[in-house]
């Protein structure tokens, strides 16, 4: 986790989620990842991830959520932002990244946190824009362990699902002690 080196001119806002495994709380970076933290809690402010789940989970790779119900229902999202992955932060154990289609700003409500470093993940130039990280695990890194280690399936078409649900009971903004 050394890549998310933190500055002090950094404004950070820190999160927490709520799971059926347990709690994470998430330092989100507003002063590297600008569009997207805005984006993220955007998303958080209106409990649009309530109950949602992980839908994609692949060990020694990432976890992924924001996306689908428990009955993998595809939730409506807002409109899709543009990708902030050249900001120096990498794909390393423990960040969350957004998650987004081959179109590089693609990206809306789906993150992924990483389980591994993932360096193909990362910006690499113009010609492979890679996923923006703008965040990472402050606590709780034995849930996503937990997660990471569900036992998966197919699922209305979909590869990687835990066969049994791993909730987002909620994200809410906490403050900084």
């Amino acid at each position: 986790m050394n890549s998310f080196a933190v500055e002090k001119k950094d404004v950070l806002v820190n999160v927490l989620m709520k799971t059926s495994l347990g709690d994470i709380e998430l330092e989100l970076n507003e002063t590297k990842a600008p569009i997207t933290v805005k984006n993220f809690l955007n998303y958080v402010d209106k409990k649009y991830y309530d109950n949602l789940i992980f839908h994609r989970v692949i060990r020694k790779f990432m976890v992924q959520g924001g996306g689908f119900g428990p009955d993998m229902k595809k939730k409506a999202t807002g409109t899709p932002i543009k990708n902030e992955a050249n900001n120096g932060l990498q794909n390393d154990v423990g960040t969350i990244a957004m998650a987004r289609t081959t179109n590089p700003n693609s990206a809306t409500s789906q993150f992924f946190i990483n389980v591994n470093n993932n360096e193909s993940l990362n910006y690499q130039g113009d010609a492979k824009m890679g996923y923006a990280v703008f965040g990472r695990v402050l606590k709780g890194m034995p849930v996503l362990k937990k997660m990471e280690m569900s036992q998966t399936t197919v699922r209305a078409g979909m590869r990687d699902v835990p066969v049994e649900n791993v909730v987002i009971n909620s994200i809410r903004r906490i403050k900084k002690k």
